[in-house]
């Protein structure tokens, strides 16, 4: 979980330091001086950054699924540290590959730059066919399985809810029964041997608070809490979920219409509004995490104040003493 808030924390913070301010002057003046090479290390960092802000949140929604669907399974992983490194590795790599050889060599490839000199896009702006085959990787495919995620934990969850609902009133039924039970003379219709049995399995049953009685209390606090944990992982998850296709399908169909049209559909305001959306969804995703999970609250304090989780030394000795 550290992990995942650290990356997200990072994306932002590289997009407020480098590509926004970058941007800014390109779009108050509309012309780009700072020169091919930087156009081309702005264009590859942009759409690295935004793709890797997605498949983040997809690793975050398969880290909550696993949570609430194998939670034994999960929390032996959770000590694996090698597993989450490698993930967010291939998260990486993939973001890379999606956009990065294409801006790079696209012109190589072609034989020529579409770009004029005083403007900054990638070669393949205009290419629909190229833009619908990596919106299937960056925007649907995320977007399917971030829903699939967040609707087996939903129902999950009601599932639950479900058998500890039978559960309670089963108990509820088996508790009168067996305290009329405790009534009933031992020795009607019993023989001798019978009932020393019985009583002494009845003496045992009551005289042991562990089997008797705290069982299934704890159990029966111990599910509701959890499933009131697990919905409020499900809530964030349809928040993130709503807040993710908010700011990337505007930005994602437009570009595939405005590719197809070649520009002429669409105003280039509207492309402008859909393309700070991405920013803005990159942006609040360090805020919005945690506050919708604990686990991220405890991570970024952990990030942005390490001092508060680090045990003095003076603490240490006293505790050896």
């Amino acid at each position: 979980m550290l992990l995942l808030a650290c990356t997200a924390l990072y994306i932002s913070l590289i997009e407020g330091a480098f590509c926004i301010p970058v941007y800014i002057p390109y779009i108050l003046t509309g012309r780009w001086t700072l020169g091919r090479r930087l156009c081309k290390l702005w264009l590859v960092m942009d759409y690295l950054l935004c793709s890797a802000s997605v498949f983040n949140i997809v690793l975050i929604s398969y880290d909550r699924f696993l949570s609430v669907t194998r939670a034994v399974s999960y929390r032996a992983r959770q000590t694996m540290t090698h597993q989450a490194i490698m993930k967010m590795i291939a998260v990486w790599v993939l973001a890379f590959v999606l956009y990065g050889p294409a801006i790079i060599c696209w012109e190589l490839v072609v034989g020529r730059s579409r770009v004029p000199k005083d403007e900054c896009f990638a070669e393949f702006y205009y290419s629909w066919y190229f833009l619908l085959s990596a919106s299937m990787l960056e925007f649907f495919s995320p977007f399917i399985s971030v829903a699939f995620f967040n609707l087996s934990i939903y129902l999950s969850i009601r599932r639950r809810r479900l058998n500890s609902r039978e559960a309670q009133l089963h108990l509820q039924l088996s508790e009168p029964a067996s305290a009329q039970g405790e009534g009933i003379p031992l020795s009607h219709n019993l023989g001798f041997g019978m009932k020393l049995a019985v009583r002494g399995s009845i003496h045992s049953h009551t005289s042991s608070p562990t089997l008797g009685k705290l069982d299934p209390s704890t159990s029966r606090a111990a599910q509701p809490s959890r499933l009131s944990r697990d919905k409020k992982i499900a809530k964030s998850l349809a928040i993130i979920v709503c807040v993710f296709a908010i700011c990337w399908a505007p930005y994602t169909l437009l570009m595939i219409i405005r590719a197809a049209c070649r520009g002429r559909c669409i105003q280039h305001h509207w492309y402008e509004v859909t393309f700070w959306l991405l920013w803005l969804n990159s942006a609040i995703n360090p805020f919005l995490y945690p506050l919708c999970h604990s686990s991220f609250r405890r991570a970024f304090s952990k990030i942005l104040c390490p001092r508060r989780h680090t045990t003095p030394p003076s603490s240490v000795l006293r505790a050896g003493q």
